[in-house]
This record gives C-alpha cells, sequence and structure tokens, in this order.
C-alpha cells in the first residue's frame, strides 16, 4: 500500500500547524524541519544502508529521497544526481507510485537548481501527475509548487501567479505551515519585481510570521531576505536591511544551508551596492560568487557576476570592460532560460551609462 506523505489538517483558513518536512520519510520520518542537513544526510545514509542490506525497496526509496534533498541543498549535484534515481528505481520496484513521485520531485528540483528549466517542467509535471495517481496530495502539490515555482524564476508571472495562489489557499485549507509560507513568498517575490513594495513587504512580514509560529527556520530566513530586500527599495534603510540580512544568516550556518547562505550573501550585495557602499558590495558579491560556483547553481553564479560588474563600474572599471562582462551575462542568463535577462542587463548597462552593448556574435558553422 503507497504510504501518504502528508500533515494532519488544522481547519479554517490558516496555517496554524508546525512545520513538517514530507521529503523526510520512512525510517527518517522523525526528523525535524530544521534538521541540519549534515544530521540529515547522516541518518539518511545510515538508515538507506541498512535497507538496502535488508533488501527493503520501498523504505530505500524513501530513505534515499531525503538523502537526496540534502545533497542538493549542501551543493553535491553529482551525488544528488545519483540518488534520487535510486531512489526512483527503488520505488518502481516496489510499485510505490507516491516514492516515485517524490524521487522525481527531487529531480525536478534539482534540475532547476541547476539551471535546467526545461527538464525541470518536464520532471516536475511528472512527479505531480505521479501523486496524483499515488493519492499523495502533498507530493502533488510540492510538485505543482515545483512547476510554479519554476515559471516564476524564469519570469513568467502571467503563466505561474494563479497557480501560487491556488496552492496557497491549498495549503492553508490543510494546515500546512511550510507549504503556505512557500507560496507567500512566491507570491510576495512577483510583487516585489513588478514594484508593488507594499504588498511585497505585506505578504513578506506574513510569511515570517508564519514561519516563526509553525518554528520554520528555513522558511524564515527566506522570509527575512525578502523584507531586506524591500526596505532597502522601497525606504532607502540600509541598516535594517543588513540587520535583518544578519539574523537570517545566523539561521542558514546553524542549520548548515550553503544555497540559501550564498543568496543571503548576493543580497547583502545589493543592499550595499544600493547604499554606495561599493567596495563592501564588490567583496559581498565575490564571496557569494564563489559560493554558489562551488554547488554549481548557474543562476546565482550569474546573478553575483551582474552585481560584481556593477559595483567594479562604479570603483573605476574600463567603460569597454564593463560592456563586454554584461553583454556574456545578457547571453548567460538568456541562455539558462531567464525570460527577464534582456531587460535587466539593459537597465545595469543603462544605470552605468556602458549601452548600447554588443549583440553575441553567432557560432560559426562547423565545416562539414
Amino acid at each position: 500500500m503507497t504510504q501518504v506523505a502528508q500533515e494532519p489538517a488544522t481547519g479554517g483558513n490558516g496555517a496554524r500547524g508546525k512545520a513538517f518536512a514530507p521529503e523526510y520519510q520512512g525510517a527518517l520520518g522523525s526528523l525535524s524541519v530544521n534538521s541540519s542537513l549534515d544530521d540529515v544526510l547522516a541518518k539518511g545514509v545510515e538508515e538507506l544502508r541498512a535497507a538496502e542490506e535488508a533488501g527493503e525497496q520501498a523504505e530505500m526509496a524513501r530513505c534515499g529521497v531525503a538523502v537526496a534533498e540534502a545533497y542538493r541543498r549542501l551543493g553535491r549535484i553529482a551525488e544528488a544526481d545519483r540518488t534520487w534515481k535510486a531512489s526512483y528505481r527503488a520505488a518502481r520496484s516496489a510499485d510505490d507510485v507516491g516514492a516515485m513521485a517524490w524521487a522525481v520531485w527531487s529531480g525536478g528540483t534539482l534540475a532547476r537548481q541547476r539551471g535546467a528549466f526545461s527538464l525541470a517542467y518536464r520532471l516536475l509535471g511528472l512527479a505531480a501527475e505521479l501523486g496524483e495517481q499515488g493519492d499523495d496530495v502533498v507530493a502533488r502539490g510540492y510538485s505543482l509548487a515545483g512547476l510554479a515555482e519554476t515559471g516564476r524564476i524564469q519570469g513568467d508571472y502571467r503563466a505561474v501567479g494563479e497557480l501560487h495562489e491556488q496552492l496557497l489557499a491549498e495549503a492553508r485549507s490543510r494546515g500546512e505551515a511550510r507549504h503556505t509560507v512557500w507560496a507567500l513568498e512566491g507570491i510576495a517575490q512577483m510583487h516585489r519585481n513588478t514594484g508593488s513594495y507594499d504588498t511585497a513587504l505585506a505578504l513578506f512580514e506574513e510569511a515570517a510570521g508564519t514561519a516563526r509560529t509553525a518554528d520554520d527556520v528555513r522558511g524564515r530566513a527566506w522570509a527575512l531576505r525578502g523584507i531586506a530586500d524591500v526596505v532597502s527599495v522601497r525606504d532607502g534603510d540600509d541598516e535594517r536591511a543588513l540587520a535583518l540580512l544578519s539574523e537570517a544568516e545566523l539561521d542558514c550556518r546553524r542549520m548548515n544551508l550553503p544555497s540559501a547562505l550564498a543568496y543571503n550573501h548576493k543580497m547583502r550585495g545589493n543592499v550595499l551596492y544600493r547604499a554606495g557602499r561599493y567596495p563592501e558590495a564588490r567583496d559581498t558579491y565575490t564571496q557569494a560568487l564563489d559560493e554558489f560556483a562551488s554547488m554549481d547553481e548557474p543562476r546565482g553564479t550569474a546573478l553575483s557576476r551582474l552585481g560584481l560588474a556593477k559595483s567594479l563600474a562604479r570603483l573605476g572599471r574600463d567603460r569597454s570592460e564593463t560592456a563586454a562582462e554584461l553583454a556574456a551575462l545578457r547571453d548567460a542568463l538568456e541562455g539558462i532560460g531567464l525570460r527577464h535577462a534582456r531587460e535587466m542587463v539593459g537597465k545595469a548597462a543603462a544605470e552605468l551609462g556602458v549601452g548600447p552593448l554588443p549583440e553575441a556574435t553567432p557560432a560559426a558553422e562547423t565545416p562539414r
């Protein structure tokens, strides 16, 4: 019989329950959403080996998802890729459709992290179908959320805005605090990126409050990052923004969340740049760039390069070098499927007075 990962509903319209991590299943079901990734990985590998020795395919599948997710969040991409695929094979051998859904969800999330958006869409769509077939409502919801987040990251707000709202309503109706926080943050980010700062701030603050009540440390760290961004860009309150980022950084370090920490540092660079503190911004973007590069995270890498290029330009870098770097970044961002890359880099070029940027040179045709 398929094991369904589902948090008990609390009823009502809010998310009043404590946050839980549905990707921690089987023998790992007792792990907290706030367990450090090092602890998750150590316990997960131990239980996965025990399941392998016992020949328990279903348990191998369930433990494998937690191990794959720990590897992914730690930036250990090759190991994450091998592990989610092994989890899927074990789930298929056990005829556990729900576990198959979770394994494919992990693979789709990894694909998005690596900038392979087309693959992410395919895998997450399949995961949603498997979740429905396996009667695992949470796997289906997380997979649809993955599709929504992929579209949001690409800048396709029209396509995924309604889906975010739908998933928020579903999460609230079931009392899934962690998923509620995710949806609130996604909707807030779209409002922030389209200039609706007041709405964005209210949603980020609601997400932070929900996460705090639900004891969702990771979700609150991301929400604090969003609040810091808005108070920086809307109010110019860089000191408050930096304080919020410092608070979030402590939680990222305590739970060993390298990706969240890298994005925190990238946002710190943004705040420092807006405040005109260009040497500090340069150093912070450089730190974030190194962190993203070590995780093979192309989107974060490119965005950190963009911030670094702007900071160096403000510090006197040659205009032609800046233009060449921005053109390369535009092509890199477009290459990984970010629809708003041209507009974003074009605004940077106009701000720095180095446009128009050279267009990419078409690749020469290979002689036959």
